[in-house]
């Protein structure tokens, strides 16, 4: 059988689905000694694997038989109402348990909301750039995507105005704090406006919110979802401050929308692991997590300097950069038509990765930007690897 035949087994909506670029690169990377700009990966050096290894010991010790049950598709009580009472009220948002659905890390949040929302040809409207796993999960529903350039302080009001009288969208998704790919924070004003429009033309806001605990500079600020309606749906996940292999995140939304993302979780796995849960919850209660995250923050804003001080000092004149107030990311725009593509075929035969910036474009790319991860690799790698991507970019450059 040909390849043409064989291909016509599988769904369109797979045929053409992209893998994710990040993904990718790691898998390619892993057997090597390489220095890794590329995923979203938290320090690894930081990680409180005493405290785990204590929650899953006492979680099996006293609680065994039922944590390694099938459990609700809902989730762990206990820990849907920590949610509740610590993660949303930090947001300013009055909420119980019932309104909590756990999922297995954000991502899958994200499949729910395409899952529940999207029909085929539905435009969902996407920040430019956007996160890139974001455009995989929605992609999968095969939606047309309608861009929104990201300026300093948020979307672009006019140009997200003139979007959503012109397409009508079904959703919105944002990311407002230290946004992924860019590290861009909303400013207050243009979250309170984005949440004006969105009201007016009855679009659903899909606020994604992982990075919020990681802010080393400036003004805490509300979620969008705050000024917004009932048609609006928040997640949140633990990855970022604990551990990314609990693969535990939350969805706050309206009991509606709650109850279909249920039925849609049930579909897909039945339920989360209980034993996962049970030791999260643990963790929460009994391990000081304020001080801990306070020393990630302090970690994460030294590496963040770090590596501003190596792309200042050593990128060619002309280099664009943002400077996050928090979050793992810095979005790098290279001068005159250095394509980041070239970049990393480079790169990469002398031992560095990165993300190339057009996977992140929901629209036409720019094909000279990327993302740098400054919270993975020790001081040694990122010197050595600014380095050898300063050499290259100079390279190319000419």
């Amino acid at each position: 059988m040909n390849t043409t035949q064989t291909e016509c087994r599988y769904a369109n909506r797979v045929r053409t689905l992209r893998p994710s670029c990040v993904r990718e690169i790691m898998k390619a990377a892993a057997s090597r000694d390489v220095i890794s700009f590329a995923g979203g990966l938290p320090n690894p050096r930081l990680f409180p694997v005493d405290a785990i290894a204590e929650a899953a010991a006492r979680v099996l010790k006293d609680h065994g038989s039922a944590a390694l049950q099938y459990s609700s598709s809902e989730g762990y009580a206990p820990l849907r109402e920590y949610v509740a009472e610590t993660c949303l009220r930090r947001r300013g948002i009055r909420a119980s348990a019932d309104d909590i659905l756990l999922t297995s890390g954000s991502q899958q949040a994200l499949d729910l909301v395409g899952k529940v929302f999207i029909e085929p040809g539905d435009a969902v409207l996407m920040e430019s750039p956007a996160y890139l796993s974001a455009i995989q999960a929605f992609e999968l529903y095969q939606p047309r995507f309608v861009p929104v350039r990201l300026n300093r302080d948020g979307l672009d009001p006019y140009l997200l105005a003139e979007r959503l009288e012109r397409w009508s969208p079904k959703l919105v998704y944002l990311v407002p704090n230290f946004q992924n790919p860019t590290g861009v924070s909303y400013s207050g004003e243009n979250r309170c406006a984005i949440a004006h429009l969105l009201r007016m033309h009855d679009t659903v806001l899909v606020e994604d919110d992982p990075y919020r605990e990681l802010r080393f500079e400036g003004e805490d600020l509300p979620p969008v979802y705050r000024y917004a309606d009932q048609h609006a749906v928040l997640t949140g996940t633990f990855s970022k401050v604990l551990s990314p292999a609990l693969r535990m995140g939350w969805v706050y939304t309206c009991a509606d929308t709650l109850r279909h993302m249920v039925v849609a979780k049930q579909a897909s796995d039945l339920c989360s692991s209980d034993l996962t849960q049970r030791i999260l919850y643990e963790c929460l209660t009994r391990f000081d997590l304020e001080r801990h995250v306070a020393a990630l923050c302090r970690e994460y804003r030294r590496q963040r300097d770090r590596m501003l001080h190596w792309i200042r000092t050593l990128f060619p004149d002309g280099t664009r950069y943002t400077r996050p107030q928090g979050g793992m990311f810095i979005w790098v725009t290279l001068p005159g038509n250095v394509s980041a593509e070239e970049l990393l075929t480079a790169t990469v035969k002398r031992g560095v990765v990165f993300a190339p910036g057009r996977s992140f474009y929901p629209g036409r790319p720019e094909l000279n930007t990327l993302r740098l991860n400054f919270t993975h690799a020790d001081d040694v790698e990122m010197e050595k690897g600014m380095n050898i991507l300063a050499q290259e970019i100079r390279a190319l450059t000419g």
